[in-house]
């Protein structure tokens, strides 16, 4: 059987890294390296042990609970309409694709997804991409690697800018982590979901690239 996952990512990561997907222009910010480090390190992602699909949807969820999180402002706060359909778009995909993960891990591992750092939910959590009331990029562990800054978002005096410069690097992060898990999954169903989640938070990030040029063109 033709290993379709490991090509695909043999051909993405190249063509995002040079269509600029996976390296911001200033002032939206690039992934640290530090954070590519400990995802490319022996023991997989930031040292954690254990089947690839595992990992892969233990450092999934909170990542995607950062992004809903956000959404969830945005839904009261934005003002550009286009944003507020984004955010009920992240809402409710990344909502569903959780609850996916979540029952396959019950299904092949044998347990509850275990939190990755903090809980889950509206709080201040700091996991591979989770939310932090302490300033961006303050969490703990891996918090840095697309943290979002709840808080900030709150206080923001322009919400839309704000919500621009930190969904960007977090979507980044969560294509760069699909990415490279597609060499290793071992079920199709997850590789189906990642190679959704490379298209999917892709299209969503060139989007808001134009709305960015198009809303703040001097800035």
């Amino acid at each position: 059987m033709l290993n379709l996952p490991w090509v695909l990512r043999s051909i993405a990561l190249p063509l995002l890294l040079a269509a600029g997907v996976l390296a911001a222009p200033l002032p939206l910010g690039i992934l640290p390296t530090r954070a590519q480090g400990m995802m490319m390190g022996p023991s997989g992602y930031g040292g954690m042990t254990g089947p690839a699909d595992q990992r892969f949807i233990v450092m999934m969820i909170p990542h995607h609970e950062g992004a809903i999180a956000m959404a969830e402002l945005a839904l009261t706060r934005a003002r550009q309409p286009q944003l507020q359909a984004l955010a009920r778009r992240i809402q409710a995909s990344q909502t569903e694709e959780n609850s996916r993960m979540r029952s396959w891990y019950r299904q092949w591992f044998g347990s509850d997804v275990p939190a990755w750092s903090g809980s889950y939910g509206r709080g201040s959590y700091s996991g591979w991409g989770g939310c932090t009331d302490r300033g961006p990029g303050r969490g703990s562990g891996m918090g840095m690697m697309g943290a979002t800054d709840l808080n900030g978002l709150r206080q923001a005096t322009d919400f839309d800018r704000a919500f621009i410069e930190q969904m960007i690097p977090h979507h980044r992060m969560g294509v760069m982590m699909a990415s490279m898990a597609l060499g290793n999954t071992q079920h199709p169903e997850l590789a189906t979901l990642e190679q959704s989640i490379i298209r999917t938070q892709t299209a969503e990030i060139v989007e808001m690239e134009e709305w960015y040029r198009t809303w703040y063109p001097s800035r």
